[in-house]
């Protein structure tokens, strides 16, 4: 189960990777809106940015499908897709409507596009293509029907099955979204308690995304508290108006941000310039915008106590800040964008406050995060079992014998074929995969493998990990490697 969960993370590297500057065109394009009113750029890049951050369900579709099946084909990605759209419109108000015989006005608002067009959605429609691309991209049907086997099937097997599961949710989302709502009513009377437990649930629901359901109750109308509306309107009582808000700032600005340096600190050294390049712009788009998806989603499945923990540091940081009153607001996340626009508002009380509230949570996540992870052997980012590698065979590079043969190819192309040859070739690999750094094969017979003639294209290691399993260790450019011996292999 951790090592699904672990490959899982890795394939959410892909959609993760888009989000920092999404966040960041989204965050200064407020900024600018705020201080010098409506204009063409700002406008232009809020657009650009909501093309990203406003179909986030999408890209975890496609990625999730991409990462999780077998051998990242494009048919996985188009199954991801085709999954995703059969769950998010089967499930919409309008249809939902004609199936109770109601008008749309009528239908449980758990089925509004906020509750399902969301990474969980998404997540869920790229893993149950990702399952279906592994069982069925190979299957071959009588001849009447060749037409649709192989990789063409995938597609349709995705859709039958998003069908069954659009039926189930069709009885359990708006059960779950109601409680959740009735959860969050009731825990909205106890004060500063109850502003810490949301703040929990309101982390622990993120990959769900479900958290919106507890959003509406704190920061719209839905319950009479409309604590975004009532701060920006400057109305209710100081110090209580924004206590739904405030205890995220020291999280998004300063909390998360930190988590990200301990989770640095501890990869490993060869990973640490990749596993930097993820980290750093995630934890500045947490910092500047208040946007944590491409942090959390970073570590949420690698990790996942590391994740209930941060949800725990959440509640206590709303407690915290509800508690002694301080208050500042946000219309869009809780980063420095927001931070420094509230100030304004007259309503707001001992804003400052949530700064030096914030560094002692950038020191408690920073060591925290660190302990845990190391205490643990925890996977977070540059930490995965995958990246164990033998170190031995750095030294012992000889192919410039072979250079003559390779002057008219790209190295890379050249260094693919020796490797691929190595493994046994098209009699032998049976899956190709790579991470960050490494090529993972799977073969069928490992007595066929020439480790030495693989070693020989300079390679920094090679590091058999079971029986028909072996990664390759190449660096960076690994993905150029893994593309060229999957053209190989899929050669005609």
């Amino acid at each position: 189960m951790m090592k699904y969960l672990q490959n899982l993370g890795r394939s959410l590297m892909l959609p993760v990777a888009v989000l920092p500057v999404a966040a960041i065109l989204a965050g200064l394009a407020h900024w600018i809106i705020e201080w010098f009113g409506e204009n063409v750029i700002a406008n232009y890049m809020m657009f650009g940015a909501d093309a990203i951050l406003g179909n986030l369900g999408i890209l975890f579709a496609v990625g999730v499908a991409i990462g999780m099946s077998k051998d990242q084909h494009g048919a996985a990605a188009l199954s991801g897709l085709t999954a995703f759209l059969v769950v998010t419109f089967t499930l919409q108000p309008g249809e939902v409507g004609s199936l109770l015989g109601v008008e749309e006005g009528a239908v449980n608002p758990a089925f509004d596009a906020i509750y399902l067009d969301n990474v969980f959605t998404g997540i869920l429609s790229g893993l149950i293509a990702s399952v279906m691309y592994n069982r069925f991209s190979h299957v071959r049907l009588p001849d009447a029907l060749a037409f649709f086997s192989g990789k063409r099937l995938v597609p349709i097997m995705s859709a039958g099955a998003m069908l069954l599961i659009s039926a189930v949710l069709f009885f359990v989302w708006p059960a779950v979204y109601s409680g959740l709502v009735g959860f969050g009513t009731w825990i909205a009377n106890l004060g500063p308690t109850g502003a810490g437990l949301y703040g929990f649930f309101n982390r622990l629901l993120i990959p769900t995304g479900l958290h919106h359901a507890l959003n509406n109750v704190f920061w719209f109308d839905l319950a009479g508290i409309n604590d975004i509306g009532n701060f920006w309107a400057s109305e209710g009582e100081q110090g209580i108006t924004g206590r739904y808000l405030a205890g995220f700032f020291p999280i998004m600005m300063f909390g998360l941000p930190a988590a990200a340096l301990a989770m640095y600190h501890t990869a490993k050294t060869k990973q640490r310039k990749t596993t930097a390049s993820l980290l750093m712009a995630a934890a500045f788009a947490s910092f500047f915008t208040g946007v944590t998806e491409p942090l959390e989603f970073s570590f949420m499945f690698l990790a996942p106590l590391l994740f209930v923990v941060h949800a725990a540091l959440t509640g206590l940081s709303l407690f915290i800040a509800a508690t002694f009153q301080w208050t500042a607001g946000f219309s869009f996340s809780a980063g420095f964008v927001d931070y420094t626009l509230s100030l304004a508002v007259p309503i707001a009380n001992q804003p400052f406050m949530l700064l030096v509230q914030g560094v002692g949570f950038a020191v408690v996540y920073y060591f925290l995060f660190r302990f845990l992870i190391q205490k643990f052997d925890m996977k977070t980012p540059g930490r995965e079992d995958d990246d164990v590698v033998e170190e031995t065979a750095g030294e012992e590079s000889d192919s410039g014998s072979e250079g003559t043969a390779a002057s008219a190819k790209d190295e890379t192309a050249v260094m693919a074929e020796k490797i691929y040859a190595g493994l046994g070739g098209d009699d032998n690999v049976a899956s190709i995969d790579n991470c960050v750094s490494r090529l993972r094969i799977e073969v069928d017979d490992m007595d066929k493998v020439d480790q030495a003639k693989i070693k020989a294209t300079g390679v920094p290691g090679v590091n058999v990990v079971g029986k028909h399993n072996i990664q390759v260790v190449v660096g960076t450019q690994v993905q150029f490697v893994a593309d060229e011996i999957i053209k190989l292999r899929n050669r005609e």
